[in-house]
């Protein structure tokens, strides 16, 4: 593992963190990780092999294709009761969708990157290398316009499709890529327990793993209470990582982004405020 990639923070930041929660039985946070996506290096074992930061016993957990009403609030509510830190990778059209939602997960302290605008899967023979850029380069300017703020230069390419060619865009970008090291396979569930179950066996038979979840399902956010404290109760210990800089976003997406948004009205009124039940 290159030194320059990952480095751990000080201290006093995770102790400040364990030293807010009111939780005794709580994951939390064992470790704090910064990487430098300085030519977009890529994560998780079962596409990229370069870069294994996790120790033994330690967890990288990680939400797709949200922003979602209901579940991602249930997700975050899990996070928190747990002190504990997630990364999601936020599908574009979904930020604009919700932003207050999302604006949730930024603000609960979790790191936020993105995956593409439409959750189009990039190695379709009928996509044109523009329209691949369009999805990727839209996705990041989504998720900054909904939060306000840059994002962190984390993608992760739906359906685990990584063209060669793309993978080399994104490193041009300085774009980290995350792939996975235990898949939970969610979105193929019925009930909390199958979800559970799948991480918790891949967990016994690695080790430890980044892995991947979808705040999107309802199944998970059911499943999450439980997994966590599984997690806890097995001896497992939570990473958090954060990029030591922001993603830059592209003018000309960051206009088309806008194009599309809603129009902006005076009011900035919640809707609770402004529609009630009377009858």
């Amino acid at each position: 593992m290159s030194a320059s990639l990952l480095s751990a923070p000080a201290i006093a930041q995770t102790a400040g963190t364990a030293a807010k929660c009111d939780n005794p039985n709580a994951l939390g946070i064992s470790r704090l990780v910064e990487i430098d996506t300085t030519g977009g290096p890529g994560f998780g074992f079962e596409h990229f092999k370069q870069h294994d930061f996790l120790r033994a016993n330690e967890v990288l957990l990680t939400f797709d294709d949200g922003p979602w009403p209901v579940n991602t609030p249930a997700v975050l509510k899990a996070l928190a009761e747990h002190c504990t830190k997630a990364t999601f990778f936020i599908v574009g059209k979904h930020a604009t969708y919700h932003p207050e939602i999302l604006k949730q997960v930024y603000d609960a302290g979790h790191t936020v990157g993105s995956h593409t605008w439409s959750h189009q899967n990039l190695n379709r023979k009928s996509m044109t290398p523009e329209q691949a850029k369009a999805e990727i380069e839209k996705g990041i300017s989504a998720v900054s316009f909904a939060l306000g703020a840059p994002a962190a230069p984390f993608f992760r390419f739906p359906a685990l499709q990584h063209p060669p060619e793309l993978v080399t865009y994104l490193g041009e970008r300085n774009v980290a890529m995350f792939s996975t090291d235990l898949d939970s396979f969610d979105f193929r569930a019925r009930k909390p327990e199958q979800v559970i179950n799948t991480i918790m066996a891949k967990l016994k038979k690695f080790g430890k793993g980044i892995v991947l979840m979808h705040d999107f399902q309802h199944v998970t956010a059911e499943a999450l209470p439980e997994l966590l404290n599984q997690l806890k109760a097995n001896g497992y210990k939570i990473v958090h990582m954060r990029a030591k800089d922001t993603v830059k976003t592209i003018a000309a997406y960051d206009e088309a982004i806008k194009k599309e948004a809603k129009l902006p009205t005076v009011s900035q009124r919640p809707t609770a405020s402004v529609v009630r039940t009377v009858d």
